[in-house]
């Protein structure tokens, strides 16, 4: 088994579900300014500067760290923001910048040599020679690796890496390789590696015919529900579509990864930290899915067998699954 017990690194969006998570048993919160230097930049969502200073102090004084998520790619010519959001982290007590550009990688770097960098997942890096690189260029510790790898891939790669490696648990998946997405963009002109939004509220529609619910994208029908279904958020790449005749999710069906049932190889493949997606969630999810992983954890790495999360009420569309880590399909 591995060395040190994984890590569980929970989703904040907002001071409250900082709280509640960091209660829960968080051994690490991640979270991020309420701009577009972040790639979860909806209304009601994020920390401002004083908010942090707050989080942080309640954080350090339960033995949590927070990790601050500057992982857009800024705007070119425009690299104002970004640098002001590193800035701030660091005067501000984070433990950890997630960053995914490459020159806000090397400002940080420079200007606060001390500070600990994470390598973001919109980075999408999978490789020896990527990880690597992003070590001796710019002192990155960790890596969060793209949800594409099995558990053998990732065992193959840590002993090849000098980085820390962090994997998603529990929450969505994404059919995109992180930080290549273009479906949003391309219908709605907002970048979720830019901008920070995927499927923005602003361009989402819905609109009674018949007996049927339309949900809409910018202009692209995204599903017709009928009255007895619920109506999913109008996510382009969770959508139904017609192809050949049928109707189906021609990307990604609705469900939600729960790694619950590989914590043990993933311990095995020297994974340091596991990652809970969720920052557009609220608070009851938080300390739901905290609470669940960290029973899962603590037992774990005393060899127990790891409880079942029972958490089917909180996946899309009440189901869950391994994703890649097992890659079953093949």
């Amino acid at each position: 088994m591995n060395a040190k017990p994984l890590e569980l690194v929970c989703p904040a969006g907002t001071p409250a579900a900082l709280r509640v998570a960091v209660d829960a048993g968080a051994d690490a919160v991640y979270l991020g300014f309420r701009d577009e230097t972040n790639a979860r930049n909806f209304p009601g969502l994020n920390f401002d500067r004083t908010d942090l200073a707050r989080g942080v102090a309640y954080a350090h004084g339960k033995g949590c760290q927070v990790f601050v998520a500057i992982n857009t790619f800024p705007a070119a010519g425009r690299p104002g923001p970004w640098r002001s959001a590193v800035d701030d982290a660091v005067r501000l007590g984070a433990d950890a910048l997630i960053l995914a550009d490459t020159g806000l990688l090397d400002y940080a770097a420079r200007t606060h040599p001390g500070q600990r960098l994470h390598l973001s997942v919109q980075a999408s890096a999978a490789s020896p020679a990527a990880l690597r690189f992003y070590h001796e260029a710019f002192g990155v510790k960790r890596a969060v690796l793209p949800r594409v790898l099995t558990v053998d891939e990732i065992a193959a790669l840590n002993a090849r890496v000098p980085v820390e490696t962090e994997v998603f648990a529990f929450g969505g998946l994404c059919v995109m390789a992180e930080g290549r997405c273009a479906l949003s963009s391309w219908c709605t002109g907002k970048s979720p590696n830019r901008d920070g939004v995927c499927s923005p509220a602003s361009h989402v529609r819905f609109e009674r015919r018949g007996d049927e619910m339309m949900t809409a994208l910018g202009d692209f029908t995204i599903d017709a529900v009928p009255d007895d279904r619920p109506a999913g958020y109008p996510t382009l790449c969770k959508g139904r579509f017609v192809a050949r005749g049928a109707a189906g999710h021609l990307f990604e069906d609705p469900t939600s990864l729960d790694a619950t049932a590989v914590l043990p190889a993933l311990m095995k493949a020297g994974v340091r930290a596991l990652k809970i997606e969720g920052r557009q969630r609220g608070r009851a999810y938080v300390v739901q899915v905290v609470s669940a992983f960290r029973r899962a954890v603590d037992a774990a790495a005393t060899g127990a067998p790891v409880p079942r999360a029972g958490l089917a009420a909180l996946q899309e569309g009440a189901r869950g699954t391994t994703g890649a880590y097992e890659k079953g399909w093949r």
